[in-house]
């Protein structure tokens, strides 16, 4: 089991047999599976930068919307900018199956019983998937809105994706994922007449937590907010231009 976040994740190093039972040695642990990480993840974002790729980390409750919001982003940019995907699971190759199916070039990772990507898997499929200069990289992650928070990726941006399905408190419940966002999708907009969501009470609350966050009320299937979306990504592509 990951000492950092109980995921059973076996990619992460253990250095104690038993760390429940010390909690000082649990902690150190901690620190060192994240200082890891942290380094790696370093070296992640000066490879991506050296090659002018930027590279969002999308993270959501699972069924929020990640993979259709990317097949359809997928479909509307390429024209204009080259876009490779990382596709995180813990089993199947359903989503990855999506997204290649529009023509873009995705690596699967699968997880097992972890709840997250990390920065050293996502060093090995850069290596697999090798995307072009100039172009954009989305890594869907693992569906969990708790432990991705935790590991930077070498992104250069995180974005938070929830449906309004999953209720205006989310911000308040998962408060570290929404202090670690860059910007906030709140999906399936078009279902706000049949559900118990407040759009003002879920910004209240987002910015709460996060002054500087962006909210992006969308619609993936409908179309509704897309642009808004789409101009954020474009203000953020650092490494593209």
């Amino acid at each position: 089991m990951c000492a950092t976040c109980g995921c059973g994740n076996d990619a992460h190093e253990h250095t104690h047999e038993h760390p429940h039972e010390h909690g000082g040695e649990v902690i150190t642990l901690e620190q060192k599976v994240l200082a890891k990480n942290d380094l790696l993840a370093e070296r992640n974002r000066g490879w991506l930068a050296g090659r002018r790729i930027s590279a969002f980390n999308i993270m959501s409750s699972p069924g929020a919307g990640k993979t259709t919001l990317l097949v359809r982003t997928i479909e509307e940019l390429t024209s204009t900018t080259p876009v490779s995907v990382i596709e995180g699971d813990q089993e199947t190759t359903l989503d990855a199956d999506r997204i290649e199916a529009t023509g873009c070039s995705v690596v699967q990772i699968n997880t097992g019983t972890g709840c997250h990507l990390d920065a050293d898997m996502v060093r090995r499929a850069l290596e697999t998937l090798d995307p072009p200069t100039r172009s954009l990289l989305f890594i869907e992650n693992v569906g969990n809105l708790v432990c991705p928070a935790l590991f930077d990726l070498g992104e250069e941006g995180k974005v938070v994706l929830i449906s309004v399905t999953e209720g205006d408190d989310k911000p308040l419940k998962y408060p570290h994922m929404f202090a670690a966002a860059d910007a906030v999708i709140v999906n399936k907009i078009d279902l706000l007449p049949y559900v118990d969501f407040d759009m003002e009470t879920f910004a209240a609350h987002a910015e709460s937590i996060n002054p500087h966050v962006r909210i992006l009320p969308t619609s993936a299937t409908a179309g509704d907010g897309l642009d808004d979306w789409y101009g954020w990504l474009t203000q953020n592509q650092h490494a593209v231009h």
